[in-house]
């Protein structure tokens, strides 16, 4: 293995155990939050008055510092999908933590997941020499990443002003669409900025070009979308369904972004590129065994049942049907009688 793919490796797994762990602190920070208030599946911030998701939110951020030193000496094709052992992190945490249930096809997932990242790992391509923050923009403008960057800012708009007012609280995709395909912008601006940041310590200083402090903006407006997007994903749906679904989906925009501006398969050979899609498709394999085997947050009783009139009782039919039964009616048929206070 490469020397800077070894450093990226060690930063990366370091990484994912950070990270992992703050999606369980950060859900239980917004669990009590919304206890307390208006949850954030409902637009309301009272999470960030919540201690407990501030220590999520730290610890997510040291995960993501981690992640982004890898980046500066690993490629992206070798850093991301390390992130598969952030899940399995996550899994095992809700498995105690949240009482999410980490059933035996779900270990089964995380040993996919490992025994893939490993494949990766071991067959990553090195990491292509750059000298200076104008070569990065050169790749960032080519015409075939300016495509990629103008079709993923049209589908986060679609998401964003069509999907989430109609699905967003029933469709998960929805908002890991939108957190997914600003994250593999995301990564590459990082990508761009930590490569500044390393020619600038050696001596190379990088702070006056303008490049630099373009991809700094958009990585700003990118990751603060990211986590507004992941926050609501994370308190209305069931964590270890979040978790794999945005994992893959993010690794996967990531991968083709990074392949598209850095060309990191130029110069392999195709059992190289073969073993690595082999390894991808290993841990996306076991993510979504992983996703198959998680229990779905159950629906709220109030939202099943509001529709039902408190006033009067309801008559399940064998047929099917519902209807109202008043006092001096028989009931022929009647599989089960739903009292006003049934669901108090």
């Amino acid at each position: 293995m490469y020397s800077g793919n070894l450093l990226g490796f060690g930063l990366a797994v370091s990484s994912s155990a950070f990270i992992g762990s703050s999606f369980i602190i950060k859900k239980k920070g917004l669990q009590r939050a919304g206890a307390s208030g208006t949850s954030a599946r409902s637009g309301g911030y009272g999470y960030l008055l919540e201690p407990l998701w501030w220590i999520g939110m730290f610890t997510m951020v040291v995960g993501e510092f981690a992640n982004f030193i890898a980046y500066i000496y690993a490629p992206a094709v070798l850093v991301t999908p390390l992130g598969a052992l952030s899940i399995i992190v996550s899994a095992v945490l809700a498995h105690f933590l949240l009482n999410e249930k980490l059933k035996r096809m779900g270990i089964l997932g995380c040993v996919l997941c490992i025994v893939g990242s490993t494949v990766i790992v071991l067959h990553a391509p090195a990491e292509h020499s750059i000298s200076s923050v104008e070569e990065i923009w050169d790749l960032a403008t080519q015409p075939a990443f300016l495509l990629y960057t103008a079709s993923a800012l049209a589908v986060v708009l679609f998401l964003v002003l069509y999907c989430e007012p109609r699905y967003g609280q029933t469709n998960m995709m929805v908002y890991i669409g939108v957190c997914s395909i600003n994250g593999s912008l995301t990564v590459m601006s990082v990508k761009a900025i930590g490569i500044a940041i390393k020619l600038t310590l050696e001596g190379s200083s990088q702070v006056a070009r303008y490049q630099t402090w373009v991809f700094v903006m958009v990585a700003i407006t990118c990751i603060i979308t990211q986590l507004n997007y992941l926050n609501k994903a994370l308190d209305t749906f069931n964590t270890a369904v979040v978790s794999p679904i945005y994992y893959a989906m993010f690794t996967s925009f990531t991968i083709l972004a990074s392949a598209i501006m850095f060309k990191d398969w130029s110069g392999q050979s195709v059992s190289t590129i073969i073993s690595v899609l082999c390894g991808f498709m290993t841990v996306l394999s076991g993510t979504m065994i992983l996703h198959s085997t998680r229990e779905p947050d159950p629906q709220p009783v109030s939202d099943l049942y509001s529709a039902l009139s408190p006033q009067i009782s309801w008559i399940v039919r064998a047929n099917g049907e519902i209807w109202k039964h008043k006092d001096d009616e028989s009931c022929p048929e009647v599989v089960a009688i739903i009292q006003p206070d049934h669901f108090k």
